[in-house]
């Protein structure tokens, strides 16, 4: 059992900054590979990036590639999204999201746990 928590979420302008946190709690050795996805309202959840909790090998979605990047802790259990150059169609709820198998990485139904989401909004 792992539980979630998703922080860092804001109002931002274009082309600033911003970093999402993951605390995970429970049975944290568990987790074999941790993704961030993001949903805007009445729209299905969308892949954003995943990494590999040991070998750190990171995958992301095309539209986010040079911009963002995916990173662990594993000392103090969280995960990490760094977004920069933010542009208004970044704009979304973005969760945190763990699988205790290796499953394809880009369905968000192939996830095990999830965080309650972290609402971040770019302005133009």
């Amino acid at each position: 059992q792992v539980q979630l928590a998703e922080s860092g979420g804001q109002l931002v302008q274009a082309g600033d900054s911003l970093r999402l946190s993951c605390a995970a709690a429970g049975r944290t050795f568990t987790i074999w590979r941790m993704g961030w996805f993001r949903q805007t309202p009445g729209k299905e959840r969308e892949f954003v990036a995943a990494i590999n909790w040991n070998s750190k090998i990171a995958e992301y979605t095309e539209g986010v590639k040079g911009r963002f990047t995916i990173s662990r802790d594993g000392a103090e259990n969280e995960a990490y999204l760094q977004m920069n150059s933010l542009k208004p169609e970044d704009t979304a709820v973005y969760y945190c999201a763990a699988q205790n198998k290796f499953r394809p990485l880009r369905e968000w139904a192939n996830y095990d746990y999830w965080g309650q989401g972290t609402q971040v909004t770019v302005s133009s």
